[in-house]
């Protein structure tokens, strides 16, 4: 049963931008762990009542997700067309006053992925006469605001393909200019299994994929301190330089799945925490909100927090969501408030922790009490 703060769903149901429907989802099975106490954290002063909190929370069978007005996700923003320039494999001798980027340019080809062929380190030096291996391959051109996501998507080809073959790494952010290697020969066939598999989200997607290119000297969009102020989905967002302090609990509930592996074999890359409905659920530290809505259809409501030190923190299954992609978070703040959305058993939080791209038992970096 709700708590008294549902009530105030019929009077500030305008405030609501419109319900997500869930996705259906298959019958709940028992959990894999004993349910395991999770201890109280210190909780911080929860914020006064402020306009932009007032969301009406889900009705019904509590499985729709709330969420504050927010423009479309940035690689739906601005549309990619695949006009990649198939580029032969070949030989170049450098010229007197050749830089490695005009020779990309005169080539089609990337500078990273010349770079790469022949060994080069920043900052790329030639020399006259030089002979460079240009690896052919389909470049595509990336311009200002383009996400990795919406790259991949109009090629049909899945990201992690697109990420393996240019050799991508942290922080992931493309930059206009750039030539990306698409993977695949021109004219070769791609099959639905692999362009369905383009067309899907989940975190990591999401985190190497999901931020618009930055144009060179231009940097990140400054946080927003407020979920009233909306960050234009072409401006990348930045974390914080550095982590300060410890994390803290998002909730106080019990644990009903611990991370990794469960007993069918599918992979848990974070925990599962079961709480009552609309019970806040909090930011583990300062940070800047990477991503806010209900695309990944196993964990519905969806807040991902980026902070400092590489950390990333994912908040699954909400039911209302109530921060904006590019604000600033405090550690502490209520982002969501818990629900039973996506693929979830029971009113639970999915919770994960991320150091780089990779999953980390979220046990082990929480507080013990």
């Amino acid at each position: 049963m709700r708590d008294a703060g549902v009530t105030r769903a019929a009077a500030l149901a305008l405030l609501l931008a419109g319900c997500i429907p869930a996705v259906e989802r298959p019958s709940p099975a028992p959990p894999v762990d004993a349910p395991t106490p999770v201890p109280a954290d210190e909780p911080a002063p929860e914020p006064a009542s402020r306009p932009e909190d007032q969301v009406a929370s889900p009705t019904g069978a509590n499985r729709d997700v709330a969420q504050l007005p927010a423009p479309r996700p940035a690689w739906e923003a601005r549309p990619v067309a695949p006009d990649a320039r198939a580029v032969a494999a070949q030989r170049y001798t450098v010229r007197a006053g050749d830089t490695l980027g005009a020779i990309a340019a005169r080539t089609g080809a990337g500078v990273d992925a010349i770079a790469r062929a022949n060994a080069l380190t920043p900052p790329y030096p030639v020399r006259a006469g030089q002979s460079l291996a240009i690896p052919g391959g389909r470049y595509h051109l990336v311009r200002a605001g383009q996400t990795g996501i919406a790259i991949a998507r109009a090629y049909g080809v899945p990201w992690s393909e697109v990420i393996a073959a240019n050799a991508l790494n942290e922080p992931y952010l493309l930059r206009a200019g750039q030539r990306v290697l698409i993977p695949r020969a021109p004219g070769a066939p791609v099959s639905a299994a692999e362009r369905a598999a383009a067309f899907t989200l989940d975190v990591d997607t999401i985190l190497t994929g999901g931020e618009p290119a930055v144009v060179a000297g231009q940097a990140p969009a400054t946080p927003v301190a407020s979920a009233r102020r909306v960050l234009a989905p072409s401006a990348a967002t930045v974390a914080p330089a550095a982590l300060p302090g410890r994390f803290v609990w998002p909730v106080d509930g019990t644990i009903v799945r611990r991370f990794g592996p469960g007993a069918t074999g599918e992979r848990n890359d974070g925990i599962k925490i079961a709480i009552p409905l609309d019970t806040p659920v909090r930011a583990i530290a300062d940070g800047t909100v990477a991503y806010v809505g209900s695309e990944v259809p196993a964990l519905g409501g969806l807040v991902i927090v980026r902070h400092g030190g590489g950390w990333t923190s994912v908040y699954g299954h909400a039911g209302t969501l109530l921060v904006q992609r590019g604000q600033a978070v405090r550690k502490g703040q209520v982002i969501a408030r818990s629900g039973e959305s996506g693929y979830a058993d029971r009113p639970e939080l999915h919770f994960e922790l991320r150091r780089g791209r990779t999953p980390v038992d979220p046990t082990t970096q929480l507080p013990h009490r």
